[in-house]
């Protein structure tokens, strides 16, 4: 354990990297509008791409795109001018899956720092060396792996070869993935990045010679959810995780809001932290974890960390998520001369509601919105219109990127 491991964290759009890296990630993974395996992703053109590189390069973090789909023969039309368009807006790596693709990349821009996606199931050492040799600078290691089995591809593996894992987030129910139920069910391929996610739906069972009779494949008349896994959580153990050898700890959801990235990215920031400072007398705060789950989520599961799944892993009763807490508002900007803050709407709050304000690096603030102004400066009392702006009180200033929630049935 000579270097510390990157917090690797998700970005949908612009506002939700730049969320990511203020509020504690090292690095960010995201997607171009081609190539991307989240096709339903808000995702990157150009121009955004340059500005958040940008933003994240004067911060002294990285980006890394992705294009780690399975290609089809007409995917690789246009697709050098897009490799070269990634390397000069300044691109730390790119992720890929695809031989094809990867032997398409080092042909149009070697210097392109190459990161093998977990889509391609490396799931031991031989292969790693093999993909390294290929060109490979990281390995996002398949999400079927045991500690054990990490530890021991990083023993048997060069230095120079970085490995990465996921350690947060939403597990598909598929090998690394690789899937073709929503191709199946709906015509749209995962492995194309279209993904329908028929996991999360309820299934029955239909005998053939009683057609429209679905019996529940469980005894519950509601159905069952079969595929369904619970969420990926291991921030209760970054001393395993810091200890098995990774460069790099990834956290799911490119698909999810900047409040679930903000609260995600600064608990797994403040126990990495915590534990990197002192590694002999570290101990749990388990005031990281309960703000972790102040953001959506499935019940927990460590994955294949420790053991084999079993049946405890699967949420058979329902694919919703756990929602304790909305996500309200966001700051805009710290009006201290006049004692007030701007903010905009992401959810509907009133006069009245008790809000809990959380800022990069620090502890919530309890906040009760005693009045409320639109841009006009008339006084309101609820803010109903999405990205509605509003003038709220407020004495002192907050972060940049300071995000307003407030608890369910407050």
């Amino acid at each position: 354990m000579t270097t510390k491991p990157e917090l690797l964290a998700p970005a949908g759009n612009l506002e939700k990297m730049k969320i990511a890296l203020t509020y504690g990630a090292d690095a960010v993974y995201i997607g171009g509008m081609q190539f991307s395996l989240r096709a339903y992703a808000d995702n990157f053109n150009l121009a955004e791409l340059k500005e958040g590189i940008g933003y994240a390069h004067k911060a002294g973090k990285k980006v890394y795109v992705t294009m780690n789909v399975f290609a089809r023969n007409d995917d690789f039309d246009g697709m050098e001018e897009y490799v070269r368009s990634i390397k000069q807006a300044g691109a730390d790596a790119v992720i890929i899956s695809d031989p094809g693709i990867l032997e398409l990349v080092k042909e149009t821009e070697p210097d392109l720092e190459i990161h093998l996606s977990t889509q391609a199931n490396n799931t031991n050492y031989r292969s790693a060396i093999f993909w390294h040799k290929m060109g490979v600078k990281r390995i996002i290691l398949a999400r079927e792996l045991s500690l054990e089995e990490i530890r021991r591809i990083r023993e048997n593996t060069p230095e120079s070869l970085e490995l990465e894992a996921f350690v947060h987030g939403a597990m598909c129910m598929s090998y690394s993935g690789r899937c073709t139920i929503s191709n199946y069910l709906t015509g749209r391929d995962a492995n194309q990045g279209e993904c329908t996610q028929p996991c999360r739906w309820r299934y029955y069972v239909m005998e053939e010679k009683r057609p429209g009779e679905y019996m529940p494949i469980v005894e519950d008349d509601r159905g069952t959810y079969l595929f369904n896994s619970k969420d990926l959580c291991m921030l209760e153990h970054i001393p395993e995780l810091a200890r098995s050898g990774l460069s790099s700890l990834k956290i799911e959801g490119r698909m999810k809001s900047g409040y679930y990235i903000a609260n995600v990215v600064s608990s797994y920031r403040k126990e990495l932290d915590r534990y990197w400072s002192d590694p002999e007398g570290y101990l749990f705060n388990r005031k990281s974890m309960d703000e972790l789950k102040k953001a959506s989520h499935r019940p927990f599961t460590t994955g294949f960390y420790f053991k084999k799944p079993d049946k405890d892993s699967i949420q058979y009763n329902s694919s919703s998520y756990i929602r304790g807490y909305d996500f309200v508002a966001i700051l805009l900007k710290n009006l201290e001369d006049r004692g007030m803050i701007l903010v905009e709407q992401r959810n509907h709050f009133k006069k009245g509601d008790v809000l809990e304000i959380i800022q990069p690096g620090e502890e919530y603030l309890n906040y009760e919105v005693a009045e409320m102004y639109d841009e006009e400066k008339n006084l309101i009392t609820s803010a109903p219109h999405p990205q509605q702006r509003i003038f709220l009180p407020f004495k002192g200033s907050l972060k940049p990127w300071s995000l307003f929630r407030r608890r369910r049935n407050s």
